[in-house]
């Protein structure tokens, strides 16, 4: 049997039935490859009192999940929420073909988080993710979920490729939007929310270069849309 565990945001996020699950399991491996952890493995060791084994993208998207469910009870632990990746999807897929049993055990995500910046969760439209550039090839496709967001006032929420540092993914911003024509007045930051170290913060991109400060790992972006006066008043605070 397969148990898809979200861990929540912290190392203290997994559910109470997500830890009672990994009391079953006879291995316990973390999918380490859509984020940036914000904590340490032996950390969450420690909390759930068992070993874990990190698996890159090669090992989930291969036979090695399947064939091991089939023997034993295997945990899955994914940061956030179990199902936002469609990696993860797939795989349930590749479970039910297999006649594996599986359980999804639930737990907060980014996406819960978001709701701090006084935003209301309900008029955000598509998300995007924006890849960390590399020499000649620079894609700027993720602007294209923005830009319908924008034509219907809806925020648009950008989730950060792993390991692209704040000022590299500001520039790729900045760039993008002018290849795009796409103009935006002010940027929301979501650095590591649900930890100790969260951190948000909402300005012109040139004021949060100059002032945002440090901007821990994962953070993502929000570029607001249509904004309800109560919106205003509570992302106001975050102001830099």
């Amino acid at each position: 049997m397969l148990y898809l565990i979200g861990l929540g945001l912290n190392e203290k996020g997994i559910t109470l039935e997500g830890k009672e699950a990994i009391k079953k399991c006879d291995k316990i491996y973390l999918e380490g490859y859509t984020v940036d952890f914000p904590y340490s493995i032996p950390k969450l060791e420690g909390f759930i009192d068992k070993k874990i084994v990190k698996l890159g993208r090669g090992d989930v998207e291969s036979n090695k999940l399947v064939n091991e469910s089939k023997k034993h009870n295997v945990a899955l632990l994914v940061y956030g929420c179990p199902l936002f990746a469609t990696t993860h999807i797939s795989l349930l897929m590749d479970m039910e073909k297999a006649e594996i049993k599986t359980k999804i055990i639930y737990s907060a995500s980014v996406f819960d988080a978001v709701a701090e910046s006084g935003l209301q969760l309900y008029k955000f439209g598509k998300i995007s993710s924006m890849p960390r550039w590399q020499k000649n090839f620079e894609p700027d496709s993720f602007l294209e979920f923005v830009s319908q967001n924008k034509s219907i006032g809806a925020h648009s929420l950008i989730l950060i490729d792993i390991g692209l540092d704040f000022d590299s993914a500001l520039d790729q911003l900045e760039k993008a939007l002018e290849s795009r024509n796409i103009k935006i007045n002010k940027l929301f930051v979501c650095s590591s929310i649900g930890t100790s170290k969260s951190k948000m913060i909402y300005g012109k991109i040139e004021d949060l270069r100059i002032k945002g400060g440090k901007i821990d790992l994962p953070y993502c972006f929000i570029i607001p849309g249509e904004m309800h006066f109560l919106e205003k008043d509570a992302i106001e605070k975050f102001s830099i």
